[in-house]
């Protein structure tokens, strides 16, 4: 008798063993607290801090009729700023997702002097204020600037137009592309380069079939980073744009007009137009980071 309880001890021990991944559960031990403790401090922390301002706006436009609500966030002169920031971003995106993947490749693969500076450059965007920013492009592109000087006698005018807000866009949302693609062309493997040379592949078809394909999806999560940041920048951009209604007129810029003049229901508004575009971005960008860990996961 003795004996058949000790063996079934045992068997339930083993059980629970195998159960805990091969320890025994009371011998577990979590660096931090329960789940219960841990979820409600998180929940708590992300209300106050980011639940309850984004609220606000949502609290303050349903006063509004649905009406007034359409005629503040939708009126021509709102619908030209939505335009311009929404194509200027897009636009400044794509652009960064190309040039963003060969910045990322080249400082990932080749070894060459000034690499590290260059590697560090990268996050200047990051640390330097959006404000700065914004009024050293001003000065640069400007008429009289170093690169203004050069380009207005092919009258090229950056400064106070479209495509200065479009170069300072590029300018902040470069590092998303380029940090989110060096982890992955890192964890490449050079051997399937090698066996697709040996094969009789291109380079092209090489980087096309083999490489592109495992790139593709930080590309697209750096792509969608880029354009989140590019729809909502205002610091870097307020000073290049020229702010011109209908024109270079962007859309934060509007909130900030419409907050300055004591209209607070035309600035929530906006910026619910703005937050939903922002959480759909966001959305969107888990699940490409959904996708890529099940891609990688397969592969």
């Amino acid at each position: 008798m003795t004996t058949m309880l000790n063996r079934n001890f045992l068997s339930k021990k083993r059980r629970r063993q195998i159960k805990g991944g091969g320890k025994p559960q009371w011998r577990q031990r979590r660096v931090l607290p329960g789940l219960p403790l841990t979820l409600g401090l998180s929940v708590t922390y992300l209300s106050l801090i980011v639940l309850l301002p984004l609220s606000t706006a949502f609290v303050e436009s349903a006063g509004m009729g649905w009406r007034e609500f359409v005629q503040a966030a939708f009126s021509p002169r709102v619908m030209a700023a939505y335009k311009l920031t929404f194509g200027v971003a897009l636009a400044a995106a794509l652009l960064n997702a190309v040039f963003g993947l060969l910045v990322a490749w080249v400082l990932t693969r080749y070894q060459f002097p000034g690499r590290r500076l260059i590697d560090a450059l990268v996050d200047l965007p990051f640390a330097l204020p959006t404000a700065v920013a914004g009024i050293a492009l001003t000065a640069i592109y400007a008429r009289n600037g170093w690169m203004g000087s050069w380009l207005d006698p092919l009258g090229i005018k950056v400064a106070f137009t479209p495509l200065g807000i479009g170069v300072a866009l590029v300018f902040i949302g470069l590092p998303f592309v380029v940090r989110t693609l060096q982890p992955v062309i890192e964890e490449l493997d050079a051997e399937l380069e090698e066996a697709a040379a040996m094969l009789g592949a291109s380079r092209w078809t090489t980087f096309r079939r083999v490489i592109f394909p495992l790139l593709l999806p930080a590309l697209l999560t750096g792509f969608a980073l880029a354009f989140a940041r590019g729809i909502g920048e205002y610091g870097s951009v307020v000073f290049i744009s020229g702010n011109m209604p209908g024109k270079t007129e962007i859309a934060p810029l509007l909130i900030v007009t419409n907050l300055e003049q004591y209209d607070y229901a035309g600035a929530t508004a906006i910026a619910v137009v703005m937050l939903l575009a922002s959480f759909l971005l966001l959305l969107a960008i888990n699940l490409l980071q959904r996708w890529s860990r099940r891609r990688i996961g397969h592969s």
